[in-house]
């Protein structure tokens, strides 16, 4: 089958690629299509993620794992697309260089029949020309501490001055 896919580049301006791509295709050819397709070399680290509907970022699919052990890493060389993206679950975030930070909202807009003829993967639409710069990214979380409770009076504390 193939997915029409449409990604977003997360920003106040509407810029964005329709894409279509085989289903089977690993996630490292639906990055290597999603760089091309916003003219990126390609040469800089990219990890998707799986989010929720309301894009809370989950799992990562990462395109080396980086880390220093023996881990659970998931690699876009080794998942597809078919399952990772499903009708149930049609929502990934793109990260594209991780210094620089292109976040890009990614969406399955429709599964359809191959076509004869086509080649995929496809841009099917392309809309707005990529910034020199990324867009500032707002992250944002729930607080873990009440800054507003904190302690008035640090000598009710009780400590042992001679604690060493």
């Amino acid at each position: 089958m193939i997915y029409k896919i449409r990604i977003i580049l997360d920003a106040k301006e509407d810029i964005f690629r329709d894409i279509e791509i085989r289903d089977s295709s690993t996630m490292e050819e639906f990055h290597n299509a999603i760089a091309q397709s916003f003219g990126f070399l390609g040469n800089e680290m990219a990890s998707f993620y799986t989010c929720d509907e309301e894009w809370n970022q989950d799992e990562e699919i990462a395109l080396f794992d980086m880390s220093d052990s023996i881990s659970d890493v998931r690699l876009m060389n080794e998942t597809f697309l078919e399952d990772v993206m499903t009708e149930n679950s049609p929502k990934l975030i793109y990260v594209y260089d991780f210094l620089r930070l292109w976040t890009f909202l990614v969406e399955l807009a429709d599964i359809v029949e191959p076509e004869s003829g086509v080649s995929y993967p496809n841009v099917l639409f392309s809309f707005g020309e990529l910034p020199e710069n990324p867009p500032e990214t707002h992250f944002k979380s729930e607080a873990a501490f009440d800054f507003e409770d904190t302690f008035e009076n640090y000598d009710d504390l009780d400590f042992d001055e001679n604690w060493n």
